[in-house]
């Protein structure tokens, strides 16, 4: 019953066999290996942008700050929501990598700024000349993380405000896969075409042990993130293992399915939740996260039957055993529906039984 993150998930088997078959014999180090120039070719086909230029990293952190930091000068600032990943999670990764750009956050609600909010957050920037910040980038994150959606016409109204102001768009795709799979649409409208100038593609999440690509669709701004990707020690000399794993990842549309199966197990655990009284679903979910809340009785007995998932707010410790705690549950693409429905059924019988009897 692992609902705790995406990340704690197994590496598939065919990305397993990939870095075997990666290990045989001797090959050019620092992405000078065949399978990298291999890879680029399939990224640009996949994402329609014949000149868009890939750059693996290990982790999704190194991503999102390396770009950011190619996009943004250090006396500007970056716009983000005010729960996105790079200001609650990175440890100030990219006000480091950037020089000291710092983050101006813009009001949210289930994680999704909107046009409004993000027009205004910008414009009352460069209001006190040399004293204040700069504009900078803006950076939008799908799937969020509050584990909603932006849809397509979502996406492109925010880079629309951003164009209006002359900034690039840097896209956060940590759950890339699992939010193109659920809107059913094509890389390139998801983001070029939208507006989105430099994208975060996950793996690590998707079935991946540790590789991130680093896509920047403006062939000019390639060079320096080289040069910031060496500096950042991201760049790897036997860089061939995180190439394999990105070449599997991406051959016969195995990352479309991963995510396909970790959205289909969040929908199942979704319809489950939903069908117990008492138990409240937070917003509209259509990704691989959900947030649920439900008495706090109940996740005591669920997390002492071994299940595994994360409080959002409050603890077990602190407050009415009635009182309603949020449950944050991630399903990657290993879930078994047995375990889900195991989970299920704890919390109804817990549900059904108050805070009486322990499981």
């Amino acid at each position: 019953m692992h609902f705790a993150s995406d990340n704690a998930g197994p590496v598939h088997p065919r990305v397993m066999a990939a870095l075997a078959a990666a290990n045989e014999g001797y090959a050019l180090a620092y992405g000078a290996e065949p399978a990298m120039a291999d890879l680029t070719a399939r990224i640009r086909e996949i994402f329609e942008a014949p000149e868009a230029t890939v750059h693996l990293v290990a982790i999704g952190t190194a991503a999102n700050a390396l770009l950011l930091a190619t996009l943004a000068q250090p006396w500007q600032t970056v716009f983000c929501s005010d729960v996105a990943h790079i200001h609650e999670d990175e440890c100030g990764a990219p006000e480091f990598f950037t020089g000291g750009s710092k983050l101006t956050l813009v009001p949210s609600t289930d994680g999704k700024m909107t046009p409004e909010a993000l027009r205004a957050t910008i414009g009352a920037e460069e209001s006190r000349g040399v004293h204040g910040p700069q504009r900078g980038p803006v950076s939008i994150t799908n799937v969020t993380e509050r584990g909603t959606l932006y849809a397509l016409d979502e996406i492109a109204a925010l880079c629309a405000v951003a164009r209006d102001f002359g900034l690039p768009v840097h896209l956060d795709g940590a759950r890339f896969a699992n939010a193109l799979v659920a809107l059913n649409c094509s890389p390139a409208d998801l983001t070029w075409r939208a507006g989105v100038d430099a994208l975060s593609f996950g793996g690590t999440k998707n079935g991946l042990m540790a590789v991130e690509a680093a896509i920047l669709f403006d062939p000019a701004r390639a060079q320096e993130f080289e040069y910031r990707r060496k500096r950042g020690a991201q760049l790897f000399s036997k860089h061939r293992y995180l190439s394999a794993q990105m070449g599997a990842y991406l051959q016969d549309a195995l990352w479309l399915a991963l995510a396909r199966d970790a959205n289909a197990a969040a929908s199942r655990l979704r319809d489950g939740l939903a069908a117990i009284p008492g138990v409240t679903l937070l917003a509209d979910y259509r990704a691989n996260m959900t947030f649920a809340a439900w008495p706090r009785a109940a996740h005591r007995q669920l997390l002492e039957a071994g299940a595994s998932y994360y409080l959002w707010d409050g603890t077990l410790e602190d407050g009415p055993e009635d009182a309603p705690l949020t449950a944050r549950l991630v399903c990657d693409w290993s879930a078994d529906p047995a375990d889900t429905d195991r989970f299920l059924g704890l919390l109804r019988d817990a549900m059904a039984l108050g805070n009486v009897t322990k499981l």
